[in-house]
């Protein structure tokens, strides 16, 4: 029977990188993981894999229209999917194997198999039980279906399905336009699909800021997806190579259907703790299905903890990160923290859209005096001499008394990345005033940004 100051239960992006933090502050670690490699959903078949066909697709998009406007004439790339899916493999590849050598390197042992938790300071993999002191579960989670809609993964996909097809489809059918559903479907739209999104809310993206959800489905549109917005789907019929839509517009009439060749079911995802024998275990849980865990990852069963997308908070891979980090530090006996107001969202379409902290409305339903500073990226430089001027905008939410910075969005080219000077900001409490102060290189997109803090006092200079 072997012996852990720390047993973490799954290897994604919570559970690998809480891994390598508890062995680099010295605590004896192994992880349990069923899966063939490392890397969770997030690197096997979610954010990396959908990031290289999103690179690949963009890439055959600027060949077939914008390529001649800048001077480079000829045919346009034909595609060879299979290889366009190798290529993807090639990149989970890279990053799994690099975690495994991150294992190696910190002395963490990974434990094959699928766990359960049949007593607190054990773990048990198949026929072996082990002892420790201390476990975090990092199990992740599955995506979630709705009433009347079933996933067979041929027909009927989800995001992981939507990964493989053996064809592309002349007809997608997405159900959600949240992150998932608009990148995937963005893919598609790319290799030539007939893509219908069926959204319940009136707006893509729900939750995020209004005026980025009427830009973003504006320049989406353009690119050719086609938006079903307030539409209640009632179920999906399959034959062997078709599919059936049937769904009621929320406002009412007659039900409508739907023709598609592949329908991807992109309503979410819900968290994963099937097989740890929780139940037996005592493990309090919350009305959605999720671990319950106090303000340092503890669970109600003492040694216990819970990270990612089992406990409460947005499911995204960055949060499970931080939580991990913050866990390790917890049980290490120092002092974890995450910053739950300051934790950045990203759609990796083209153009990205990017958003931290809170939105103007939310922030104007509280009551808060609040200024908006916005700046259209038609007066950059750097976004006009790529072609992507068109629609984007950066737009920071400030008080109005203290110029503090609350709340941001991008919509624009390399908002994934330009978001994080505003958290930096945010974490450091800094004022728009203190990004406007600041010399930004020219040409930049970030330029933007600054711009956009300009407008939060006497005016941008380029607007």
């Amino acid at each position: 029977m072997a012996s852990y100051d720390v047993i973490v239960i799954g290897a994604g992006p919570g559970g690998y990188v809480c891994a390598i933090r508890c062995a680099q502050l010295g605590l004896k670690t192994a992880v349990v993981e069923g899966r063939e490699t490392l890397g969770g959903t997030c690197l096997n078949v979610g954010c990396i894999p959908s990031k290289a066909l999103l690179h690949s697709t963009h890439l055959l998009h600027e060949a077939e229209h914008n390529f001649a406007h800048m001077g480079l004439k000829g045919k346009s790339p034909s595609v060879d999917w299979n290889q366009m899916k190798a290529y993807k493999d090639e990149v989970i590849g890279q990053n799994t194997g690099g975690i495994e050598f991150l294992f190696k390197k910190n002395k963490i042992d990974w434990i094959k198999g699928w766990a359960s938790i049949p007593a607190a300071g054990k773990v048990q993999v198949g026929d072996e039980l082990h002892e420790t002191k201390n476990i975090v579960i990092a199990s992740g989670s599955v995506p979630a279906s709705i009433p009347g809609v079933e996933i067979d993964e041929k027909v009927v996909v989800s995001s992981t399905g939507a990964l493989e097809l053996p064809k592309i489809p002349k007809k997608l059918a997405v159900i959600g336009a949240g992150v998932i559903g608009l990148e995937l479907g963005s893919v598609y739209a790319r290799l030539g699909s007939e893509v219908t999104v069926v959204e319940y809310m009136d707006a893509v993206c729900p939750g995020m800021d209004k005026d980025v959800q009427r830009s973003f489905k504006r320049i989406l549109e353009k690119q050719g997806l086609t938006f079903i917005m307030g539409a209640a789907v009632q179920g999906v019929e399959t034959s062997k190579t078709k599919a059936k839509i049937k769904y009621q517009p929320k406002k009412g009439g007659d039900e409508v259907t739907l023709d598609a060749d592949t329908v991807l079911v992109a309503t979410g995802r819900k968290p994963y703790s099937e097989g740890l024998g929780l139940d037996a275990l005592g493990l309090k849980m919350t009305e959605r299905g999720q671990i319950a865990t106090d303000g340092q990852w503890r669970t109600n069963i003492p040694g216990v903890y819970a990270i990612g997308d089992v406990i409460e908070g947005p499911m995204l891979a960055h949060k499970a990160e931080d939580e991990g980090m913050a866990v390790a530090e917890v049980m290490a006996g120092k002092h974890g923290h995450v910053n739950y107001g300051v934790i950045p969202g990203v759609v990796y379409t083209t153009p990205e859209v990017a958003t931290v902290g809170a939105t103007e409305d939310a922030l104007k339903a509280e009551g808060r005096k609040i200024k908006v500073g916005k700046f259209m990226f038609m007066g950059n430089a750097r976004a006009k001499a790529v072609g992507q001027a068109e629609g984007g905008f950066v737009k920071i939410i400030v008080d109005a008394e203290t110029d503090r910075i609350l709340g941001a969005a991008i919509i624009g080219p390399a908002a994934g990345d330009m978001i994080h000077e505003l958290c930096v900001a945010m974490e450091f409490g800094a004022s728009a005033e203190d990004i406007a102060l600041t010399c930004h290189a020219h040409p930049t997109y970030s330029e933007a940004v600054r711009e956009a803090a300009l407008a939060c006092g006497d005016g941008p200079i380029h607007s």
